[in-house]
């Protein structure tokens, strides 16, 4: 793949999504594509961003309009709870025809309304889930996509060597399985942090694990325990905000709600921690979120 067959790509957000596609893609295409982050205008906060886009030839633009200008397809790739301010504030920079993929973890019902955004400004909006960790297979991360621009957006992602599959012609179908999914797969860390937690600090952890084990063997529970940790240490503010975002689709479909925000709030306590995972294994994780964490009354 070269520079020549590569079409112009920008990047609006340069976190870990971003700095793993534009590594995976190589220096042939990544090198001198353009990035705009949040991060940019404060000197201090920009230096992680700008580690991320040194790591990979990409270039942090001046401004989000420069980033933009001649660009041919736009990752779209901030908190979810920026992505809809993201549209906005992007969308009187975009040429004609430019393809939006919104690979936020947001709602149906935020991604409609991103896409009215970006359609009635004159770009092409696509519905984008992100549907595993991008590490380690970077640019060949399994993407769902969805809309009625999806056809074309899969031809750019293919020349990119992007693994994408289109889920539905609809805005929001893409968004909805991966919400839906997260209910059970964050829940799940929620779950094993509340549970373990609480058997470490009890002085029971042995007996309730081994308990788990029994009840189902195929999982290595310990191992499992230090990998959830690890998620939610290094990434939980931003998984909190995505499981937000569930809740709003579990509202937008009329159903309770309570357990999503629950695991938001579990993600949140465990993410503000600040914590760094350290070892790679469950103990000495969870001693590290025991020892912080404030003490409910």
């Amino acid at each position: 793949m070269t520079n020549a067959r590569a079409p112009r790509i920008a990047f609006i957000g340069f976190g870990e999504a971003a700095e793993a596609f534009a590594k995976g893609w190589g220096q042939d295409v990544a090198s001198g594509q353009l990035a705009w982050d949040a991060k940019c205008p404060d000197p201090e906060a920009r230096r992680l961003p700008q580690r991320r886009a040194d790591a990979t030839g990409v270039v942090l633009a001046a401004d989000r309009a420069t980033a933009l200008e001649g660009a041919a397809a736009v990752f779209c790739l901030v908190t979810a709870d920026r992505a809809v301010e993201a549209a906005e504030q992007a969308a009187a920079h975009l040429a004609p025809g430019t393809l939006w993929l919104d690979g936020n973890s947001c709602s149906p019902g935020a991604k409609r309304r991103s896409a009215g955004i970006i359609e009635e400004a004159g770009g092409r909006y696509v519905d984008v889930a992100i549907m595993a960790p991008v590490y380690p297979k970077m640019h060949r991360t399994p993407l769902l996509i969805a809309g009625p621009h999806a056809g074309a957006a899969l031809e750019v992602l293919e020349t990119l060597g992007m693994q994408a599959q289109i889920s539905g012609e609809s805005v929001g179908e893409a968004s909805a399985i991966k919400m839906i999914r997260s209910v059970m797969i964050k829940g799940m860390e929620a779950l094993m942090a509340e549970c373990l937690l609480a058997a470490r600090r009890a002085g029971i952890e042995e007996r309730v694990l081994a308990s788990l084990q029994a009840s189902n063997p195929n999982i290595d529970w310990p191992s499992q325990a230090a990998y959830n940790l690890e998620r939610m240490m290094v990434h939980g503010r931003r998984r909190a905000a995505e499981m937000r975002e569930v809740a709003a689709t579990l509202a937008e479909l009329g159903l309770p709600n309570a357990l999503a925000s629950a695991t938001a709030d579990w993600q949140q306590r465990i993410g503000d921690l600040e914590l760094p995972a350290g070892d790679d294994d469950y103990p000495s994780r969870a001693d590290a979120i025991l020892q912080t964490l404030p003490a409910q009354r």
